[in-house]
């Protein structure tokens, strides 16, 4: 697995030098390895073992949310807002509740990819705003693999 730097994604700004970059590193590691490790052959769409752990229901699905709680910890202490913080967990949250559901649930982990959607709102909340307002604007960021 090749390290690719966080950095060269486009987040619509710039992060600040004071950002580990390796810890974003780390990060962005752990979201792929849950979301985005396998690709299915002769497609480009991919998953991770999140969908795979949660088979399990409940269970599966409470260790796969203990593991991605890592994201938003150290998000929280790379210095992640708290609005953003909220909505890294609501997106937990939601990954755990359908995701327990037996059958349905793993269909959901699957497409929801609550680790990517978290990773991206870290990335968008520590990029320096574009303009002087402090306004980013909305920011779609895709995690490439690393």
């Amino acid at each position: 697995m090749d390290d690719v730097s966080a950095f060269d994604v486009d987040y619509g700004g710039e992060i600040p030098d004071t950002v580990d970059e390796r810890a974003l590193n780390r990060m962005r590691r752990l979201a792929w390895i849950l979301d985005d490790c396998v690709r299915v052959p002769g497609t480009e769409f991919r998953f991770g073992l999140d969908p795979v752990i949660s088979i399990l229901p409940v269970i599966g699905d409470a260790i796969a949310a203990g593991i991605s709680l890592y994201i938003v910890v150290e998000s929280a202490n790379l210095g992640v807002g708290y609005r953003t913080l909220a909505r890294m967990l609501a997106n937990l949250g939601l990954d755990f509740a359908v995701g327990s559901i037996p059958y349905l649930g793993s269909v959901f982990d699957v497409f929801f990819k609550a680790n990517d959607r978290n990773m991206a709102l870290a990335l968008a909340d520590l990029a320096e705003p574009v303009d002087a307002h402090g306004d980013t604007g909305f920011v779609d960021v895709e995690i490439e693999e690393p």
